[in-house]
């Protein structure tokens, strides 16, 4: 990748009183028992406002992954809350997680995750057609025409780039309108020009439309697209990063790897 960050897409100034679109009150992820126990997350207060970009960053083990998981219902925490606007996760049951995760989350993962026998669009609706709802049509041909996939939605993964394929994802995970996507590394499988698309889109879904996104990712080009910056360290948040550049996130991330 380049070391330049977003150039189209200016950033939004998210004011403190934003309303919340997700949050965790002293989440906790413990691994093991004993002596044997890991502590993956330890006590995180996290805040991810509506409309606003945020990526996830720390050194290999730090549990930002971990906490992408636990906020998206991936994964049970071991002590303290988590909140999906004012849905508590711990108290739902596993078909009630199941159904939030369907129904007001999007996913983009480094490995796209795309159905082999179906076709682009279907690989798309599926999530919609899955809840049993009607797919919106101005809305699906909206996000494929913004995503470049108005001729490609005939043909199947196999049929596709890897930036192609993570369009699709992309595409699959904002066809819902849903209150937040969350990204997995999502440019992780990807080349330069493939990344900077994908990366580009997400800058636009929360410039043009709104949406809330958090990735998690090891990628200082990648984060520099985000409005905001966390990082982590033993599973702790140990800094924070505004309207961040390429060279700043890697000065905090040497920072932080020398403590």
């Amino acid at each position: 990748m380049s070391d330049s960050g977003p150039k189209a897409h200016p950033r939004r100034r998210t004011v403190a009183t934003a309303p919340v679109a997700a949050h965790s009150a002293r989440l906790t992820k413990r691994y093991g028992s004993g002596d044997a126990a890991v502590v993956a997350l330890d006590a995180v207060n996290i805040s991810f406002a509506k409309g606003e970009f945020t990526a996830i960053m720390g050194p290999s083990g730090s549990g930002k992954s971990t906490l992408m998981h636990c906020m998206a219902g991936l994964d049970s925490a071991t002590a303290g809350r988590t909140y999906i606007g004012d849905t508590e996760l711990s108290g739902l049951s596993d078909s009630q997680i199941t159904a939030l995760r369907r129904d007001r989350l999007g996913f983009v993962f480094q490995s796209f995750n795309l159905v082999p026998t179906l076709t682009a669009a279907e690989n798309i609706t599926l999530p919609v057609d899955i809840a049993g709802k009607k797919v919106d049509r101005k809305w699906f041909k909206e996000v494929t025409t913004r995503l470049g996939l108005a001729d490609r939605l005939s043909h199947r993964p196999a049929e596709l780039s890897g930036g192609q394929q993570q369009r699709v994802a992309c595409a699959r995970a904002m066809v819902s309108r849903p209150e937040i996507i969350f990204g997995d590394e999502p440019t992780g499988n990807l080349d330069s020009n493939a990344s900077r698309e994908v990366l580009t889109i997400l800058r636009s879904a929360v410039d043009d439309i709104g949406q809330t996104v958090v990735i998690v990712t090891h990628d200082a080009t990648a984060a520099s697209y985000a409005d905001r910056v966390v990082f982590l360290a033993d599973g702790k948040i140990v800094d924070e990063l505004r309207n961040p550049t390429p060279a700043a996130i890697l000065s905090r991330m040497a920072d932080i790897e020398n403590l």
